[in-house]
């Protein structure tokens, strides 16, 4: 057995326990840090599967933003509230065996496919000098299966307004209210005043270099969203007002231009979505820019919370 597949092996492991640990340990916290450190393991998993651009999206996404959500949850339920939470272990017992149960039958689906396994591989590649680029994942995203990816930017904004539904009427004028505050001094005041500099530029290199080479909108989003949020909790900057005109203007941009230019493929390509000789990978690249821009905006809202009813709301006036 090579080194190789001892890592490998030693990686499918160490995946499997840290799972199993999230879901038997007894405390919040616990589990949120866990899930971190499984997105970070997911990621490399990923990578050795040969897929970067899934690796990226896991580790900012799986391993970053999604568990900052889930340990500011944790931050919020009291050790009283996770006690009384906790179901009992007939009803634990029955949903592990329904999660072992649909890990059997996902594992059946892999190992019992035909050979060779079906895949639309060759027929991406054939058609990938069409759309101009060179990353067959931004090919399939924006131009085979447009239609997907248009959907999910919608979806994210009507998540962003779901969010919002929650807060009280009295609180709508108000700013979100669910980061964490820091002391104006220390080391992650120190971090938000260097780190993101450097973070806009490596989120705005993911989206350039998306087009030919992993990397795109989602990751590039990502990365400029952590470091907003990074910037908000260390007090830098205060969260914009739910109300502000520009902040929603560019929460919907990203979805109102793939709609704006997918209702023009009708006219100069016959197609809904549809793009015309020539000129696909200019308006991939403009979509991708629109769609970098208000998924960052709407990440970075939707880990800020609802907008909070403040005492000094008048003062803010």
């Amino acid at each position: 057995m090579s080194a190789v597949t001892l890592i490998d092996l030693a990686l499918a492991l160490l995946v499997l326990g840290l799972a199993a640990w999230v879901l038997a340990t007894a405390t919040v916290f616990r589990a949120a840090v866990g899930f971190v450190a499984y997105g970070l393991l997911l990621a490399l998993v990923w990578v050795r599967l040969g897929s970067v651009d899934v690796a990226l999206t896991e580790a900012a996404l799986g391993g970053g933003l999604t568990g900052l959500l889930l340990l500011g949850a944790a931050a919020r339920v009291t050790s009283g509230e996770s006690e009384a939470g906790q179901p009992p272990w007939a009803l634990r017992l029955l949903v592990g065996l329904l999660c072992a149960g649909v890990t059997v039958g996902l594992a059946a689906v892999v190992l019992l496919l035909p050979e060779p396994s079906p895949s639309l591989a060759s027929a991406t590649a054939a058609s990938l000098p069409a759309t101009g680029v060179g990353n067959p994942v931004t090919a399939v995203l924006l131009a085979f299966r447009a239609i997907d990816t248009l959907g999910e930017s919608i979806v994210l904004v009507l998540a962003l307004v779901g969010l919002w539904s929650l807060a009280p009427d009295r609180a709508w004028d108000g700013r979100p209210g669910s980061l964490p505050k820091v002391p104006p001094t220390g080391a992650l005041t120190l971090l938000a005043q260097l780190l993101p500099p450097f973070g806009i530029l490596v989120g705005i290199h993911l989206l350039w270099v998306g087009a030919d080479h992993p990397g795109g909108k989602f990751q590039g989003a990502t990365v400029l969203a952590a470091m907003w949020v990074l910037v908000l909790i260390a007090g830098l900057r205060e969260p914009p007002r739910v109300t502000s005109r520009p902040l929603r203007w560019v929460a919907v941009a990203g979805s109102l231009l793939f709609v704006a230019i997918g209702l023009g493929g009708m006219g100069w390509a016959e197609a809904f979505l549809a793009y015309p000789d020539g000129l696909a990978k200019p308006l991939i690249i403009v979509i991708e820019v629109g769609l970098t821009l208000s998924v960052a905006a709407i990440l970075g809202l939707l880990v800020a919370g609802p907008p909070a009813e403040s005492t000094g709301r008048a003062a803010d006036r």
